[in-house]
Parts: structure tokens; sequence; C-alpha cells
């Protein structure tokens, strides 16, 4: 049986709670089933391969989703929508030609597998 957060009193909190192994919580439910989870952006810089043009727009679209609390706007709407994620999709162009570094860059393969080795020691 799973358990919202609020109900468990672990909800908009990073605390220590420890759930018993027998109570999970739905996003747990929701990644074994294969679903994404999570709230954190992906970083874009100083990656081997670079990000494409189709990440750098996944990224703004995710950007204008939560700045507008539209999901999917509504027709009346749309055409705004649409123009805000051009222009921070172009915004995010600029500004990673512009950033300059002498750092090397990393291994998208590399830091997934970290990010993997994380999140399975965080949500097992």
């Amino acid at each position: 049986m799973w358990q919202d957060a609020s109900s468990v009193g672990t909800h908009n909190h990073r605390s220590n709670i420890q759930l018993p192994d027998t109570i999970k919580c739905f996003p747990t439910y929701l990644r074994s089933a294969g679903y994404f989870c999570t709230n954190n952006s992906k970083t874009d810089y100083n990656f081997k391969p670079p990000a494409t043009d189709e990440e750098i727009r996944a990224s703004a679209i995710q950007f204008v989703r939560k700045l507008s609390g539209f999901n999917r706007p509504s027709q009346a709407n749309e055409a705004a929508f649409n123009r805000a994620v051009d222009a921070v999709t172009e915004a995010a162009h600029d500004l990673l030609a512009s950033l300059v570094t002498t750092a090397p860059p990393r291994d998208r393969a590399v830091e997934a597998a970290k990010a993997r080795t994380r999140s399975a020691a965080r949500y097992r």
C-alpha cells in the first residue's frame, strides 16, 4: 500500500524520517513502472558530447511549464507559451555559447551512472 508523503509527515521537507519498509511513497511505484520522477533540472553545460538542440528546447519547455503553471496551455495561451519557449531556447543557446571554462568536459555516460548510483541509494 502506498502512502502520500503529506500523510506520513515528510511532505515539503527534506526530513530525516525513516519510513518502515512496508510503507512506500507513490513516486517509488512510478519509478518502478518506468516513469521518471524528479524536480531536478539537467545541467547542459560543459559536457561531451554537448547538449543537443532537442535537449535545450526540452529544458526550455520544462522551464516555461513550471513558470506558467501550464503543462499544456489552452488555445488562447498557446501562442504566448510557444513564444516564451522559443525565447528561452534562444537565451539558453546564447548562454551556453558564451560560457567559458578551463575545466575538461564531463562525460555524460559517467555522470549519468553516478546519478543512478546516488538515486538507487536514496530510493531503495
